[in-house]
């Protein structure tokens, strides 16, 4: 039997591992950013925005305080700790029957880690291009 969706993505995350996110991310997925206007389609530049996320996010404050998994859609609620500011936010994630990311989306608060996680995503993303 193969992993749930969601079981794979926080096995990616816990290893910290987004080379893994490739083979979770169907080839249409779409990724709505908390700080980017547009949406990002396809798998490989929704892996850059979700690999960027991964060093933006990513500390030892992180970690997932409730999940709701439906049947094709899940939505995780996170914390993390960046330079003081408490982060809070939401991953939307929605898979299809082959059990890959068709659309994730992320929603933060409060304003502060809005505008700190523009910045820091912003340089990630400028350094990649």
């Amino acid at each position: 039997m193969t992993d749930h969706p969601i079981e794979i993505w926080h096995r990616i995350v816990r290893q910290r591992d987004p080379s893994a996110l490739m083979g979770l991310l169907a080839e249409d997925a779409v990724f709505y950013s908390p700080v980017v206007h547009t949406p990002q389609h396809g798998r490989k530049r929704v892996a850059t925005y979700l690999g960027a996320a991964f060093h933006v996010f990513f500390n030892p404050t992180f970690h997932y305080v409730r999940e709701i998994v439906g049947a094709s859609d899940a939505m995780l609620e996170f914390e993390t700790e960046l330079d003081g500011i408490q982060v809070n936010g939401v991953d939307l994630i929605k898979w299809n029957e082959a059990g890959q990311i068709v659309e994730f989306k992320v929603m933060i608060r409060p304003l502060k880690a809005i505008t700190m996680v523009h910045q820091r995503m912003a340089a990630l993303l400028q350094s990649d291009r």
